[in-house]
C-alpha cells in the first residue's frame, strides 16, 4: 500500500526548505537534473544540515512520523548518501539500531553494501531525503529484502509527487510517508511570494510531463 500521510506541518516543512534555499525555484532559467530533465525546481535537502534549528525541526517531524506510523520498527536504514545523516539522527533520537545502504558493494575490505549490524527478519524503515521517481530508493529496498530484512516502509523529507513514483511504491508494496510535497510547497511559495500566479501555472505544467517539459 502506498500512501502520503496528511500532516498539519507539511506547509511548515515546505516553508523552511524554501527559506534556506534547500528548495530553489527558477521558472526563467530551469535547472538540469542528472537524468537530463529540465526543471524549474531543485531540491537539495543536504543544505538543511547546516541550519541547526531547522535541522532539529525536520528531525523532530521525522521522528514523530516514525513513532506514529511505524511503531513496530526494529531499526532504521539510511540511503547513501543523503539519507545517512537523517537516519542516524532519527535512530539516535528514537534509540533504534541503525544501518545504512551503499549504492553498490564496497570494492575492498569486506565488500559490504549494508553497513552495520542486523539480523534477518528485523523490521526496517528506510530513511531517504528526496523522492522523485522512487527508482533508486526502491533499489535500496531490494538490497535489504535480499539480505533477509523486512522493509515495512520508507520516510522521506520531500516528494515531487510524480505518478510514476506512486506506481513504483505500490508495485513494491512499500508504504511511503513524506514530510512535505510539491503541492504544499507551491502553496507556500505563492503565499510567501517566491512565485507569482503566472509562474505558478508554468511550474505546475512541469510536473505533468517532466521528461518533455520546456
Amino acid at each position: 500500500m502506498f500512501y502520503l500521510r496528511s500532516m498539519t506541518n507539511e506547509k511548515a516543512v515546505a516553508e523552511k526548505l524554501l527559506q534556506i534555499n534547500a528548495i530553489r525555484l527558477n521558472a526563467e532559467h530551469p535547472f538540469t537534473w542528472a537524468s537530463g530533465w529540465k526543471s524549474p525546481i531543485y531540491c537539495d535537502n543536504r543544505k538543511v544540515l547546516s541550519f541547526p534549528f531547522i535541522r532539529e525541526f525536520i528531525k523532530s517531524e521525522m521522528c514523530n512520523v516514525l513513532f506514529s506510523e511505524f511503531e513496530h520498527a526494529d531499526m532504521l536504514a539510511g540511503v547513501a548518501t543523503a539519507g545517512i545523516a537523517w537516519g542516524a539522527m532519527a535512530a539516535d533520537q528514537l534509540k533504534l539500531p541503525y544501518i545504512y545502504v551503499r549504492p553498490k558493494p564496497k570494492e575492498h575490505g569486506l565488500g559490504n553494501q549494508i553497513e552495520g549490524f542486523y539480523e534477518k527478519g528485523h523490521k526496517v524503515v528506510v530513511i531517504e531525503d528526496l523522492i522523485s521517481t522512487g527508482k533508486s530508493s526502491l533499489q535500496v529496498v531490494d538490497v535489504l529484502r535480499n539480505a533477509g530484512l523486512d522493509v515495512i516502509g520508507m520516510v522521506a523529507i520531500f516528494t515531487y509527487g510524480f505518478e510514476v513514483a506512486e506506481k513504483n511504491f505500490e508495485e513494491a508494496r512499500i508504504p511511503l510517508v513524506c514530510l512535505s510535497d510539491f503541492n504544499h510547497m507551491l502553496q507556500e511559495a505563492v503565499e510567501k511570494k517566491y512565485l507569482d500566479e503566472n509562474q505558478l501555472v508554468y511550474v505546475k505544467s512541469w510536473r505533468v510531463d517532466p521528461a518533455n517539459w520546456k
